[in-house]
């Protein structure tokens, strides 16, 4: 259950503002943090590029610990994103709380451009436990997961409860990445640690027609 003290479209959070102002640039006028994240909720570059020229920290984080890149991409705050993204000083390899980082949630949202940016400025593809490409095969953007496999993305990386790309795209992400991921020769024949196959993550979705394909290109893998 996410922490009911979030910022929204209709307002900012305004308990906790003084422990967040503490922590922000001393050059940087009191206001600028709620109004840093108000202008990443809101989408608009006319309030954060001005406090970032002042000096306003790019890696600040709201009370949730959320990075304002992070949110910027979850929100799908368009006119926003370049502006963080092209700041000399972020770090692309920030992760939230829950370990996810810029470039998966870029990933997620099929946010090609800024895979792409973040990819050329160091941004990892392959790590270890959930990765990026986890992500886009969740996700409803092929290309996303094209653009990982292009740039070298672990076909068959396992998350930590053994999941599998392949398993994702098949139960929560597009057809078409799924059918991609087995194209590339994503192995169907690998269970998850509850026993379960990408077949087995298509049915339960209702694609039995997937469900159907990829148990045949796993009976035809198997010696």
């Amino acid at each position: 259950m996410r922490n009911p003290r979030r910022f929204d479209r209709r307002g900012v959070l305004r308990a906790g503002a003084a422990l967040a102002l503490a922590q922000a640039a001393s050059n940087v006028r009191a206001g600028s943090y709620e109004d840093f994240f108000l202008g990443i909720e809101l989408d608009r570059p006319g309030i954060v590029a001005p406090l970032l020229t002042k000096g306003f920290d790019v890696n600040a984080r709201n009370p949730e610990s959320q990075h304002g890149l992070y949110l910027a991409l979850r929100e799908n705050s368009f006119e926003v994103v370049p502006l963080l993204l092209n700041h000399p000083q972020l770090d692309v390899e920030a992760t939230s709380p829950a370990g996810e980082t810029l470039l998966m949630m870029a990933a997620l949202r099929g946010q090609l451009d800024a895979m792409k940016k973040l990819i050329a400025r160091g941004a990892q593809v392959n790590r270890e436990g959930w990765t990026p490409l986890h992500y886009a095969a969740s996700g409803n953007d092929q290309a996303a997961v094209a653009l990982l496999l292009e740039r070298g993305a672990q076909l068959d990386a396992r998350a930590p409860n053994g999941n599998t790309p392949l398993m994702l795209a098949a139960g929560f992400g597009s057809v078409d990445a799924a059918d991609l991921l087995a194209l590339r020769g994503a192995d169907a024949t690998l269970q998850n640690k509850a026993g379960l196959r990408a077949a087995d993550y298509a049915r339960k979705a209702d694609r039995l027609w997937l469900a159907q394909r990829l148990d045949a290109i796993a009976k035809r893998a198997r010696p």
